[in-house]
């Protein structure tokens, strides 16, 4: 951190900025304190402004603003979820109007860079977590079919609880940025990959490969590629083998895999997560993964900035930080124009003295004159020093320049630049800013500004460097005023064709506005005449993975679920719950082995717990009671107290039927259950022939599907159907309801043997009529199997999963009516029927809608999370509104009728009673205007639309 200069804004909307925190190629990152009168009124945050050269670059905007929502769609888990965006209107710039920025809440974090440099390598625990979380990030980009382009050791950070990601596209991660002329913007990236080498576009394997050199980096604290003349570095990185010996042989066949020359080879963002972490990265990093060291650091940091709240808050108070006062007074002292830096208005900021933060590398990229960005930098001999400080910035004045490696000539090449570089003060911080301790060791510098260590091959053909002056002060031939190279080699400007602008105020352009990055091969990204490179365009920001709920309630932002009304946590000295289910959107009733509890849904508040609903399930209203199938028993609850006003034991309501068993219920409409039982019967042998020996007796299981009415307690009718494979009880569920019948299916795993090779390898339906109960028909429809997914309306249309497609059926006849096409290697779950669509789920975590009578999809977006299991469950809002995917990852929120992605929500982290990470799914319940979201123990009340 620095204390703000004259040039540096004072105000970002509602954000009183207090100090700078860092600089970014095309930013400068400030630390600042939300002052409005909000929810998050007091609140630390990290305001990242655009430099205004670059802004002014139509292009450039464009793509701060793609890069912004990318970071608003991926909010939540490993990305620290966006506060606001600046609007760029008018104003005084030094009250930040008029400026592209966005705002995130401040996390206590190191770079992966500096951690390196402060503790070395990292041990085989903190690189699964730190892999997997990154992972995690890259599969939900992916899924959505774009490419990150945004992982460095400066945009990749090490919180207390996992890593963080800070870049969301070229612009978060360019080692340089420039304005060319006619518009055009050139980002060279810090990094190639082979298929960039070979002149072809960067995809989903290219940031894996990226990953992979990170993580060897991490593992290591150097490139896994061969020290070398930097013209050959092209060729080390599309020819060489990684040099991965120094990585822990657990992980070097899946970074060696990431580091493959052929993209097809590498693997999936998923499948690197689960061989990293398959507990998840925050379930792996539970009880801490950072080295002691780091976790000081990062502590330490956190009490800097604490530190500036505290002065901000009550300037007196700085006198109780030790140096707080003197430091700032001696910036104000030694620092030519710093005095103007502190604002005189009502707007002021307090001079507060500024620690470096544990994410500042030393070394990194230096403030020049008039706030722009230079490679590399004497320190300010205007700024005392400490005099370890002092002797490395009189080494640093004898040090080699070209890549900024001390004792290193242009032979060197270095994955990002992270190569050895004298440790220096910021210039502009003062005595206070320095830890008390020997700098950190040098083999960790790197800057955003700083030259990309794998220097750009010139095209075949091409005309060789392009002209303009960069935002660095150097031109686009690499060359500083000076004439001295610096940018580590020649870069090429590839014009590229216009698209027409987005509207103002309109959607973020689809994924046909995608930029081929012509200068791939080059190592550069050149885009200019109003096109630009956006990532997850076109598609809503979705919602936060996440974290516990935070301390502090959040204002609600685009991708982020709702702050829930309630949480409730399952108590961890009970059984685990079992069962769930909503009572006249007025309980939430929660089963398991040693009794049933009820939740106010409108408080989150238990309410009663009835031990004689044990191991019950479901939860409907019967009347003004509530009923429960228990495993012996129904019973009839009143919802105030969970008293038993009404009990019928199964051995005393069906007498005739000794020893019943009774299945899951497979089914209920209005005032009617329908539900299996078996009981075993004896069966005589018959008397034998004269001379031949009496049989034994036979016991035979007989199954029945029973009609109750739970308000009359009546049986209305039982029809006999197949028993069930051991012990005997068929399961059915009932995937259809029509006026006159119902059309169940059996769940699979009752099958029998012979069931299963009469059926030939399909499923079946039963059809039985509702007065009466008598079976109507069995039916086959075309291949659908036994466990397909399967769903049909009240019009007798059936709605099934055949092999990658979904296809319609009609119910009586088998005739198809029409198909759709799933996604290659999947397969669809169970449908929803609601309203005009057929919503859809896939394996593959494509979510949709289709058009009941035409098949036509009218929508499909993907949850952007691993594939992982099944396909997520569906549940719709009870307006219709708002439809939910739950599955092993997350809950998503999708708008019914057109797709939009609402919200995610995740609750990462969450540990059973003995502190085991829990696993379980996720489940959503519609209940009124709120989704009651479970898993495991915990369930969240949201309120949606």
């Amino acid at each position: 951190m620095e204390a703000l200069r004259s040039e540096d804004p004072r105000r970002f909307g509602r954000f009183t900025v207090l100090a700078r925190f860092q600089e970014t190629a095309s930013a400068v990152r400030y630390v600042a304190r939300d002052t409005g009168t909000g929810v998050g009124a007091g609140e630390t945050a990290v305001i990242t402004a655009a430099r205004p050269a670059l802004a002014a670059v139509p292009a450039f905007r464009r793509r701060f603003e793609a890069e912004a929502r990318t970071a608003e769609r991926l909010a939540g888990g490993w990305v620290v979820p966006p506060l606001e965006t600046g609007d760029g209107g008018g104003g005084r710039e030094a009250d930040g109007a008029g400026l592209l920025w966005t705002a995130a809440g401040y996390v206590p974090a190191l770079p992966l860079a500096e951690a390196i440099g402060i503790a070395g390598p990292l041990p085989e625990r903190a690189l699964r977590i730190l892999g997997a979380g990154i992972a995690e990030i890259l599969s939900r980009v992916h899924a959505g079919g774009t490419v990150l382009q945004g992982l460095a050791p400066d945009t990749v950070l090490l919180a207390e609880d996992g890593p963080r990601l800070t870049a969301f596209g070229p612009l978060g991660a360019a080692a340089t940025a420039e304005a060319r002329p006619g518009g055009q913007l050139s980002v060279r990236l810090g990094y190639l990959t082979p298929e960039q080498v070979a002149g072809k576009e960067a995809g989903a394997p290219s940031d894996l490969f990226v990953l992979g050199l990170l993580l060897a980096y991490a593992a290591t604290g150097t490139t896994p590629f061969t020290e070398g003349p930097p013209e050959e570095a092209a060729r080390r990185i599309a020819e060489a083998d990684p040099e991965l010996e120094a990585v822990p042989e657990e992980l070097r066949e899946l970074i060696a895999g990431c580091l493959a020359k052929d993209p097809a080879e590498r693997p999936t963002a998923g499948t690197v997560a689960a061989e990293l972490a398959l507990e998840g990265a925050a379930g792996l990093a539970r009880g801490g993964w950072l080295p002691g060291r780091l976790a000081a650091a990062v502590a330490e940091q956190e009490g800097r900035v604490r530190a500036l709240e505290g002065a901000w808050e009550a300037p007196e108070a700085a006198d109780a930080v030790p140096g707080v006062a003197d430091a700032a007074t001696e910036v104000a002292d030694s620092v030519p124009g710093a005095a103007d830096a502190v604002p005189e208005t009502d707007d002021a900021v307090p001079a507060v003295a500024d620690a470096v933060p544990g994410n500042a590398v030393p070394g990194d990229a230096v403030p020049q004159e008039g706030g722009a960005v230079g490679t590399h930098a004497p320190a300010d001999p205007r700024v005392p020093l400490a005099p370890d400080a002092i002797a490395n910035a009189d080494a640093d004045a004898g040090a080699t320049h070209g890549t900024g490696a001390i004792g290193e000539g242009q032979g060197t090449t270095r994955f990002l630049d992270t190569g050895p570089k004298p440790p220096h003060s910021d210039r502009a911080t003062t005595q206070l800013a320095l830890p008390h301790q020997p700098p950190p060791p040098p083999a960790h510098q790197h800057t955003h500004g700083s030259p990309a260590p794998y220097p750009a091959a010139v095209l075949p053909g091409s005309a060789g460097p392009g002209s303009g002056q960069g935002i660095n002060g150097r031109s686009s031939s690499g060359q500083d005023a000076n004439g001295q190279g610096g940018n580590g080699g020649p870069m090429v400007a590839l014009p590229l064709p216009p698209a027409p602008a987005p509207p103002s105020g309109g959607p973020a352009l689809d994924r046909r506005g995608l930029l081929t990055v012509a200068a791939a091969a080059v190592g550069g990204l050149v885009v200019g005449g109003g096109t630009v490179a956006v990532i997850g365009g076109g598609e809503s920001a979705v919602a936060t993975d996440a974290k516990p709920a935070p301390p502090k309630p959040r204002r609600t932002l685009p991708g982020q679920p709702p702050e829930p009304r309630w949480i409730y946590a399952h108590p961890s000295s009970e059984s685990a719950p079992l069962t769930a289910a909503l009572w006249q959107d007025r309980l939430l009733v929660v089963t398991s082995e040693s009794q049933a509890s009820a939740v106010d849904l409108r408080t989150g508040k238990r309410v009663w717990q009835r031990a004689d609903a044990a191991d019950g399930q479901a939860a409907l209203a019967a009347g003004d009671l509530c009923f429960v199938a228990g495993p012996t028993e129904f019973l009839w609850l009143a919802p105030k107290d969970g008293a038993v006003v009404h009990r019928l034991r199964y051995a005393d309501g069906f007498t005739d039927l000794p020893g019943l068993q009774v299945g899951r219920l497979a089914g209920h409409s209005g005032t009617v259950v329908w539900f299996t039982g078996s009981h075993t019967v004896t069966v005589k042998a018959p008397k034998p022939k004269k001379g031949k020996k009496q049989e034994p007796d036979k016991k035979v299981v007989q199954a029945h599907l029973f009609a109750y009415d739970i308000v009359r307690r009546a049986e209305l009718w039982r029809t006999p159907v197949p028993a069930g494979r051991a012990p005997g009880t068929p399961l059915y569920r009932v995937v259809a309801e029509r006026p006159a019948d119902i059309l169940v299916r059996q769940e699979p795993s009752t099958l029998t043997p012979a069931d299963v090779k009469a059926a030939k390898g399909k499923g079946s339906l039963r059809c039985f009529d509702r007065e009466a109960g008598k079976l109507r028909w069995t039916k086959q429809y075309g291949t659908a199997g036994p466990n397909a997914g399967i769903a049909g309306d009240e019009s007798g249309i059936l709605y099934a999963s055949v092999g990658a497609d979904l296809q319609s059926f009609e119910a009586d006849t088998t005739k198809p009516l029409w198909r759709v096409t799933g996604t290659e290697g999947s397969h669809f779950g169970t449908p929803l029927v609601a309203g005009p669509f057929v919503h859809t789920t896939e394996r593959s975590q494509q979510i949709g809608a289709v058009e009941r009578e035409t098949g036509r999809f009218v929508w499909r977006r993907s949850t952007e999370v691993p594939v992982i299991g099944g396909a997520p469950a569906l549940t719709v809002s009870t307006t219709g509104e708002t439809l939910f995917a739950a599955d092993a990852a997350q809950v998503t929120a999708f708008s019914a009728a057109d797709g939009e992605r609402l919200w995610k929500f995740q609750d990462i982290g969450l540990a059973g009673p003995k502190g085991e990470t829990v696993s379980a799914p996720y489940r959503a319940l519609a209940s009124g205007t709120n989704v009651i979201v479970q898993r495991a123990r915990s369930f969240y009340a949201f309120p949606v639309a």
